[in-house]
């Protein structure tokens, strides 16, 4: 822990305020709240023993094998001097120090050459997960106020007051939940048959079977609509979602308890490599109840490969979009959006300076769902009807994340539908014995790349804060000579520990400059329809390689996004490469922008061997199990039922 609480201390270190930068900042806050910030430490208990206990949680464990083993290495002399070598070296016996001996400005360097590594990838990913998990705890920690004392400094205030009960409408979906977290062996017979399910316990396999027409797993966009249309029809319909139920009035507006609650593994969800953040729903609502309110319907170009290239009727129909017209409707689809936030202002206000065409981005503003539960796998039988597929789908087995529910659940249904995205319904097929070699190989990603641009509060033309107002309210695309979208930019939400888990560390000392402007710092994000795929190997097991294409389209769209930066006012702007590559552009002319553009391409992750490294983030997952004309082209067909399995759908 000695060597933790070290490297902790060197990434948010303890340090004095310099009266100069203090003199020279636009609007800062009291120097007492500057002053605290700056000598606040990552090394303050309970920091490093929250770090600790998070990386074991929620790292990759080759990640966390490696940062025990640079642990181990630093709490010894021989093992600081291989890993820090002459940073390390002591004028008085036995001339070298343990990591923990060394002075923070030596550790400082260290880590820096840790971070810029070029072949020793043991201490640069080493790094990267220390860097990430220490800075998301010093920023989601709060007191019993609910407040963080980073927060003033840095220019980010949260409205946390809770609503009183006495306001508080009935939920929702209050009278079909069934919370089984809240539950018992006893209680839960008796919720469920109060719902009108038929239950009767099953001594032999410790179980209890429940029967209903369709069961529905997972509660995301699939889910819910598969669920709203099925259950209308007069259908008695069971969904089961892992995840808990929180209503608009229940959300906390704090980043902490939002990732652990609302996010797959706490949104600390990797690609084995370590280059991509993947942020998926886990909740009732799935993606559908985190996502940032971008509604946006599938391109004409789209659907036309869909049609042709993969010859799938469907796309080519008015069918398609007479559904879509339906969803949008039934979600309140719109493009009158809330004020425009400050982000949103900059990417407007930079391609209107560029002459860049700027879209408005369309907003969204009798089932029992068991929540707090998991399938385990479908229940298959040989097929004996004369259809072609050789399994029947005959419900799903499932069991309660409460340990108080001692029985597992069998459900069963006259049709099955996995709906629990694509990084969860794989390995559940896969559990249940289904063998297409399409399942789990097509996992396209949407990859993501960022750019910000620090526009001082003097600029009074652009109004706000950087969390304030519409998330999503603007767009701009990236078109090829050939009329082709290379990649689009948006704007991202980011509260301060979403943005230094990915924002370069260059210095202890630059790192909190740069949080002191965080309010003011805009981000935008390249990101691109996926050449390149990847590949759902296990539950929380996903590996992913961009194509050429993908890394070209991506550099495209970030060299775009510093472009309207620029044109919109930025005073500085740059990218999350690990060097933290950035210009001023104060007086900057028009050949010294396009030099240094020409230095941003598209990096690999901590663990590629490169010079240069970035995290690259990922909120959209499809393609894992998708629809094929025939077998040998897709896991399911046109209508989403699995080649493999009559009666197993797929709504993902």
């Amino acid at each position: 822990m000695q060597s933790l609480t070290s490297i902790c201390e060197t990434l948010i270190p303890s340090i004095t305020l310099d009266p100069v930068q203090m003199k020279n900042m636009d609007k800062p806050p009291s120097e007492s709240v500057l002053e605290s910030f700056y000598l606040s430490s990552g090394s303050q208990k309970p920091i490093p023993d929250e770090v600790a206990e998070l990386m074991t949680k929620r790292g990759l464990m080759h990640g966390f094998i490696m940062v025990r083993l640079v642990l181990l290495m630093l709490s010894t002399r021989l093992g600081t001097l291989l890993l820090c070598g002459s940073l390390c070296f002591s004028k008085e016996f036995p001339f070298v120090k343990k990591f923990k001996d060394i002075s923070l400005e030596k550790r400082d360097r260290i880590l820096q050459n840790w971070s810029r590594s070029k072949y020793i990838i043991l201490t640069r990913a080493a790094f990267a997960m220390i860097k990430s998990f220490c800075f998301y705890i010093f920023f989601t920690r709060i007191d019993e106020n609910s407040e963080n004392p980073a927060w003033e400094a840095i220019g980010y205030r949260l409205n946390t007051e809770k609503i009183s009960s006495k306001h508080r409408m009935e939920r929702p979906l209050q009278r079909g939940i069934i919370e089984t977290l809240h539950e018992t062996d006893f209680t839960l017979i008796k919720s469920l048959s109060q719902k009108g399910l038929k239950v009767t316990e099953d001594v032999n396999q410790n179980a209890y079977k429940i029967d209903c027409d369709v069961v529905i797993v997972g509660s995301g966009s699939g889910g819910e609509v598969a669920a709203a249309v099925l259950a209308s029809s007069g259908q008695k319909v069971i969904v089961i979602e892992k995840g808990n139920y929180f209503t608009p009035e229940e959300y906390s507006c704090l980043e902490g308890p939002s990732f652990n609650q609302l996010y797959e593994h706490g949104a600390f969800l990797l690609t084995l490599d370590g280059k991509m953040i993947i942020m998926a729903g886990s909740t009732v609502g799935g993606g559908s109840a985190i996502n940032w309110s971008a509604s946006i319907r599938t391109p004409t170009s789209v659907l036309t490969e869909w049609f042709l290239d993969y010859r799938i009727p469907l796309f080519g129909s008015s069918d398609y979009q007479s559904a879509m017209d339906i969803v949008c409707k039934r979600i309140g689809v719109t493009e009158n959006s809330l004020k425009e936030g400050f982000q949103n202002q900059v990417l407007r206000k930079g391609c209107e300076k560029l002459g860049l065409k700027v879209d408005n981005v369309p907003l969204n503003s009798g089932a029992v769902i068991l929540t707090g539960c998991e399938a385990d796998k479908f229940i298959l039988e040989k097929n004996n009807s004369g259809r072609s597929r050789n399994n029947k789908c005959l419900g799903v087995t499932a069991a309660s994340l409460n340990k108080r529910i001692t029985k597992k659940l069998l459900i069963h249904s006259k049709v099955t539908v996995s709906a629990c995205g694509s990084l969860l319904t794989l390995p559940l097929m896969i559990k249940s014995g289904l063998k297409n070699p399409n399942i789990r190989r097509t996992l396209r990603l949407h990859p993501v790349l960022f750019a910000w641009g620090y526009f001082p509060e003097s600029m009074a033309e652009i109004e706000g804060k950087k969390h304030e107002g519409g998330i999503i309210t603007s767009l701009h695309k990236v078109m090829s000579e050939k009329s082709e979208v290379k990649a689009v930019i948006e704007t991202p939400i980011q509260g301060p520990a979403g943005l230094s888990v990915m924002f370069p560390w260059v210095s202890g000392r630059d790192m909190k400059d740069k949080m002191v402007k965080y309010s003011r710092t805009a981000h935008l994000f390249s990101l691109v329809r996926d050449n390149g795929s990847g590949e759902v190997k296990a539950k929380g097991r996903i590996t992913y390689k961009l194509s050429s294409l993908d890394k070209e389209n991506l550099k495209a769209g970030l060299r775009q996004a510093l472009r309207i930066l620029v044109a919109a006012g930025a005073v500085e702007v740059g990218t999350h490469r690990e060097d933290g590559q950035s210009i001023k552009c104060k007086g900057i002319k028009e050949e010294e922008l396009e030099e240094f553009l020409n230095t941003v391409t598209a990096v690999g992750g901590p663990l590629s061997v490169g010079e240069h490294w970035s995290l690259h983030c990922s909120a959209h997952q499809m393609g894992s199990c998708r629809m094929g004309a025939t077998e040998a082209k897709g896991a399911i067909d046109e209508n989403g039922e699995s080649w493999e399995a009559e009666g197993l759908f797929v709504c993902d």
